[in-house]
This record gives structure tokens, sequence and C-alpha cells, in this order.
């Protein structure tokens, strides 16, 4: 067992679903501790890991990965006292490198913040190192990461603002696409078909940017003809507030990783 998994929730299956997938690990490769039977049955019919309902008994690895809820961090980690693993990452938001540190004396220790997509490989994930993870274990955990998207490397003092962007960000952008197909239906589509472009303009827009290397500014100037449509709209999201809108929630949720912290 080369790595080893303290819960079995989305974003653990998730993870481990992409490093199954890209090779990076084989099944018997990976054990995850989780209480629930029906979590249990489920990891080890559908990707052949092993599972247990001691947590110590995934400590024995090269890695450690921490996929709990923050809340619940204290309760998983109570029982884990000189553990094997030399390295530890932690995806649970607003736990600092010192309160792992404080569980985990003398182990590297990265903090990573991945969001939702990973579950389909589309993820982002920030990492925040502490001094005592060395270049291969770096690697390692970019290598993890990898698997379910693109990784950054940050100070941790910006890990709070990465999970109000990127970790809240798929609830804020669920939030847009539902308006727009709602947006739609009011417009006189049926639903079904607003859903459907509403959906493919926001992947299609994302890829466009990423493909052509835009800023979201210079792509906005090129669909907004002088009196046409699109600056219509734009003039009338502006009226609503919509940017700062999104500015406060991106804001509020970074105070809430940190008040998680507290």
């Amino acid at each position: 067992m080369n790595l080893g998994i303290i819960g079995g929730g989305v974003m653990g299956e998730a993870i481990l679903s992409c490093l199954l997938e890209k090779g990076e690990y084989a099944a018997t490769d990976i054990c995850v501790s989780d209480p629930n039977p029906d979590r249990r049955s489920l990891l080890s019919s559908k990707y052949g890991v092993l599972t247990t309902t001691k947590n110590i008994d995934v400590t024995q690895g090269e890695v450690l990965l921490l996929a709990v809820k923050p809340q619940y961090f204290f309760a998983a980690t109570k029982e884990l006292v000189n553990i094997s693993a030399p390295l530890v990452i932690s995806i649970l938001a607003g736990v600092t490198l010192s309160q792992l540190a404080s569980v985990f004396p003398g182990k590297a220790i990265v903090r990573a913040m991945p969001n939702t997509p990973a579950q389909v490989g589309f993820g982002v994930t920030a990492l925040a190192s502490s001094e005592l993870v060395t270049a291969p274990q770096a690697d390692l955990t970019k290598r993890i990461f990898a698997a379910v998207g693109e990784v950054v490397e940050l100070p941790e003092s910006l890990i709070d603002a990465v999970t109000g962007l990127s970790g809240s960000g798929p609830g804020f952008l669920a939030v847009v696409i539902e308006a727009m197909i709602d947006g739609g239906v009011a417009a006189g589509l049926p639903r079904a078909i607003a859903q459907k472009l509403a959906i493919q303009t926001v992947l299609g827009t994302a890829q466009l940017l990423i493909q052509a290397d835009l800023h979201p500014a210079v792509l906005k100037d090129r669909v907004t003809s002088p009196g046409g449509t699109t600056i219509t709209g734009i003039a009338q999201l502006e009226r609503s507030g919509m940017r700062s809108a999104m500015i406060e929630a991106i804001l509020a949720a970074t105070r809430r990783s940190q008040e998680l912290g507290e």
C-alpha cells in the first residue's frame, strides 16, 4: 500500500479514480478508510481498492491523503500517533500547515485545495508545502494532483483566497449557468434547449480563452459590436451589479475559509 486515503467521499473518490485511470497507482496500492459501509463497498467494488474502517490502517504507506470534511479533522486524526507515512497531504479547507504539523510532527506536509471539476479530470489544485517537503515529495504531490487537472504552487497565505475563487467557483458558476437557462426560457426557448445552449456556451468560452490565450476582456471586446445585442446585455449586467456581486461572493467565501481554520 503506497497511498492511504482517510475519507472516501466525493473528492477522495475523484482523486483515486483519476490516479487509477492515469496509471499513477494500481488499485492494490491504494487503501481508503471510511466509516460508511456503503462508500467502502462502492469503492472496493468499482475500483478494486482496499478499504477499512480504521484510519490507522492507511498510514503505513508512502503518502497519507486527508480527504474528510474540515470539521472532522481532529476526530479523524486523534488516534494517529507515530504514523509511518513520511508525506501527509491535506485537502481540508481552512486547516493550516501549523495545525497539521501539530498532529503530524516531523512529517512533510502539503496543503492542497482542489475543486470539484477534479471529478472529471478538469480540476485545478493549489499546493502549499511545509519546509520539510523534499523536492521528490513535491514532485510526487504534483503528479497526484496533475491526474485531476492543473496544478499551481502558492504560499499558504493565499490558499484561503484559492478556496474562495476556484474552490467555491464551481458553485458560483452553476448559479450563473442556471440563471442563463432561466433567461433563455424567459425569452421563449424550451428548457432542455436553453440548458444545452448555456452549458455549451460556458464550456466553449473557457476553451476559447485557454486555446487562444486570451484575456477575458479581449474576448468581450471582440463580441461586442456597436449598438449590438451583447453590449446591450452587458450594460444591463453592469446596472445589476453582477461584477461586484461576484467579487463580494469570492471575498465572502475566502473569509469563511479563514474562519474554518480558526
